[in-house]
C-alpha cells in the first residue's frame, strides 16, 4: 500500500500522450478525459466548537496548507478541464476545512518531500494516500481516515497469482509500499525457493504503471486497493482484479509530531463520519469499501 512510502497513482494521461497513435490503436483509455466522473460537492457548515480548537496560527491565516502529490486517481488528481486538484481525498479535506471554518490550500510537492515539509513547518498537513505505519509515526502523527489494502490487477484472461508471480513483470509506482516492501519480499521468496525473481517495473507515476498493464507491457500491477479498483473501472475491457485485497492498513493525514492540529482534524473528521457526510463523499467516488466508522490518531497496525 501506499507507504505511498505509500502507493499511489494514476491512470493513463502521460503515457497515452507519449505513445500517441499506438496507444489509441491498443485501446488506451485516458482517465483524465471527459469520462472523468463529475462528482458533486457535499455541503458542509462550520462547527464552532471544533473550529475553536484550531491552532491560532492556522485560524488567523484562514487556511490549512495541505501538501499533496498528484496524480493518484481517484484520491487526488487534476481535472483535465479546469486544472483543479480533485478527488476523494480532496473532497474529504475540503469538508474538514469547512467544519473548521478555513479553506484548504493545496501545495503540490514530490511525494517523498511532503513529510519533510511537514517537519520543517512549511505545510500544515499531508494528504496523499499516506499509509499510517509505525516507521512514519516516529517522525509525524497521523489522523487516520480510510482503510486500504494492496490489490493486484492483471490483463483480462491472463491470470496471475500475487503469491506466486515468480518470473513475471509487475508494475508499481516508485517509492510506494509495493515498490519498497511488497514486491522485493515476494521476489526474495521466489529466489530463495530456486525460482526466477519477480521483475519489478517501477514508474514515477501510477498512471504509467497502469498504462504499462493496459498495453500488455507487464503481466500485473500492484497498488493500493482504491487505486487499482479505479484503474479497473476505467479500463474494464482490458484489465481485471488478480486475487483479493490484502494487508489492509489505514490511510492517514500526517501532521507534525505532537501537534495540537491532530486532535482537531480527528474531531472534524469524526463529525463528518457521524453526520453521514463522510460516507456520502466516499460513495460519490466509489471507495466506500474502505470507509471507516471511527477516526483515531496513530492507528498503525505494525
Amino acid at each position: 500500500m501506499s507507504v505511498r512510502l505509500g502507493a499511489r497513482g494514476f491512470i493513463l494521461r502521460a503515457a497515452c500522450v507519449i505513445v500517441g497513435a499506438a496507444v489509441l490503436a491498443a485501446g488506451c483509455a485516458d482517465n483524465t478525459e471527459d469520462e472523468s466522473p463529475k462528482v458533486p460537492k457535499v455541503p458542509v457548515t462550520k462547527v464552532e466548537s471544533i473550529a475553536a480548537q484550531l491552532p491560532p496560527k492556522i485560524a488567523q491565516a484562514g487556511r490549512l496548507v495541505v501538501g499533496v502529490n498528484v496524480p493518484y486517481q481517484p484520491n487526488e488528481y487534476r481535472d483535465p478541464h479546469t486544472g483543479e486538484i480533485i478527488g476523494f481525498d480532496v473532497d474529504l479535506m475540503d469538508a474538514v476545512a469547512a467544519v473548521l471554518g478555513v479553506r484548504a490550500d493545496y501545495q503540490e510537492a514530490d511525494f517523498e518531500k511532503i513529510i519533510p515539509a511537514i517537519e520543517a513547518g512549511t505545510v500544515d498537513v499531508g494528504m496523499s494516500s499516506f499509509t499510517d505505519n509505525l516507521a512514519r509515526e516516529k517522525t509525524v502523527d497521523f489522523v487516520d481516515y480510510f482503510s486500504a489494502g494492496i490489490q493486484w490487477a492483471q490483463r483480462k484472461g491472463r491470470p496471475i497469482d500475487p503469491n506466486n508471480a515468480c518470473g513475471k513483470k509487475v508494475a508499481v509506482q516508485r517509492t510506494t509500499t509495493e515498490d519498497i516492501d511488497e514486491i522485493p519480499a515476494k521476489s526474495k521468496a521466489c529466489t530463495d525457493a530456486g525460482k526466477p525473481e519477480i521483475h519489478k517495473m517501477s514508474y514515477d507515476e501510477q498512471s504509467a504503471a497502469a498504462t504499462a498493464l493496459v498495453l500488455g507491457q507487464v503481466d500485473a500491477m500492484s497498488a493500493d486497493s482504491p487505486v487499482t479498483a479505479y484503474a479497473i473501472k476505467r479500463n474494464p475491457d482490458t484489465i481485471e482484479a488478480a486475487g483479493p485485497v490484502f494487508e489492509a492498513e489505514p490511510y492517514g493525514w500526517p501532521v507534525p509530531k505532537g501537534s495540537p492540529l491532530a486532535p482537531v482534524l480527528r474531531a472534524a473528521l469524526q463529525h463528518l463520519i457521524d453526520t453521514g457526510v463522510y460516507l456520502t463523499i466516499a460513495q460519490n467516488w466509489g471507495v466506500e469499501a474502505g470507509a471507516i466508522t471511527t477516526s483515531v490518531i496513530n492507528g498503525a497496525k505494525g
